[in-house]
C-alpha cells in the first residue's frame, strides 16, 4: 500500500467494527490515523493505543459528525495534532430497526443525519486541503441495504445509504480533475455489533458463500480504493454474493 504511506487519515465511527478494522489497516500501511467516536471514547482510545503500540501515529477524537460545528472543530484538532487530512473514511452510521408502522419523523431525520449528512459535513471540511494539495482519497461506507431495501433494515437506513452512493458519484465527478477520488464500499452482512442480531436470526445461511463477512474483509476493500488513483465514482459491493442469490 504505497499511496497511503506517510498520509493522515480520519476514520469516523472508528471505535469498533468496520471502522476499527479500517483504522488498523490504514495504520499498518503507514498512515497516521484519527479515530473518531461519538460515545465510545475508551474503545476509540484503545484502537489508537494499539496503533501507537505498533509504532504508528494515532489519536482518538470525540465529535458528533452529524453536526457541522463539531465536525469543523474536530478537523482542526486532527490537523493540529496529526497533520493535514489526506484520507477520509466516512464510516459513522446507525441502523435502528423500525417497521413501517413504527418509524417516526424523528427516526427518519436522525438516520439521514448520521448515515448521510455526516459524510457531507466531513467531506466539505477536509476538501479545501485535499484540493490545494491535489491529492485525496474519500471512501464512504454504504450498505447492501441501499440496493435491496431489505426488510431487515429500516426504510430510513436504506434511503440514507442510497443517498450516500449518490453523494459519492456527485463528488467523484467534480473532484476527479483535482486528484481527489471518491468511492464507496457497500458491505453485506458483517460480523459486527450492528450485524449480530441478523446473524443470530440465521440470515448468514442465505448468503451464497455460506457465512457473514468480517470487518477485516471490508477494510481490505477500503484499502484497495485508497491505494488506486484510477478508481473513482464506484461502489464496491462486498457481500458474499448476496445481490445475485
Amino acid at each position: 500500500m504505497t499511496e497511503s504511506k506517510s498520509r493522515v487519515a480520519l476514520v469516523t465511527g472508528g471505535s469498533r467494527g468496520i471502522g476499527k478494522a479500517v483504522a488498523l489497516a490504514l495504520a499498518e500501511a503507514g498512515t497516521a490515523v484519527a479515530v473518531n467516536y461519538r460515545e465510545r471514547g475508551q474503545e476509540a482510545e484503545a484502537v489508537a493505543q494499539a496503533i501507537r503500540n505498533s509504532g504508528g501515529r494515532a489519536a482518538a477524537f470525540g465529535a458528533d459528525v452529524s453536526l457541522g460545528t463539531t465536525v469543523q472543530s474536530m478537523v482542526h484538532e486532527v490537523e493540529d495534532r496529526l497533520g493535514p487530512i489526506d484520507i477520509l473514511v466516512n464510516n459513522a452510521g446507525m441502523a435502528a430497526p423500525r417497521g413501517l408502522d413504527d418509524i417516526t419523523e424523528e427516526d427518519f431525520d436522525r438516520s439521514i443525519a448520521v448515515n448521510l449528512k455526516s459524510a457531507f459535513l466531513c467531506t466539505q471540511a477536509v476538501l479545501p486541503g485535499m484540493r490545494a494539495r491535489r491529492w485525496g482519497r474519500i471512501v464512504n461506507i454504504s450498505s447492501i441495504g441501499a440496493r435491496i431495501g431489505s426488510g431487515s433494515v429500516s426504510i430510513a437506513y436504506a434511503a440514507a445509504k442510497a443517498g450516500l452512493e449518490g453523494l459519492t458519484r456527485g463528488y467523484a465527478l467534480r473532484l476527479a480533475p483535482e486528484g481527489v477520488t471518491v468511492n464507496a464500499v457497500a458491505p453485506g452482512l458483517v460480523d459486527t455489533e450492528m450485524g449480530q442480531p441478523l446473524i443470530e436470526a440465521g440470515i448468514a445461511a442465505r448468503i451464497p458463500v455460506g457465512r457473514s463477512g468480517t470487518a477485516d474483509e471490508i477494510a481490505r476493500a477500503v484499502m484497495l480504493l485508497v491505494d488506486n488513483g484510477y478508481i473513482t465514482g464506484q461502489t464496491v459491493a462486498v457481500n458474499g454474493g448476496s445481490l445475485f442469490s
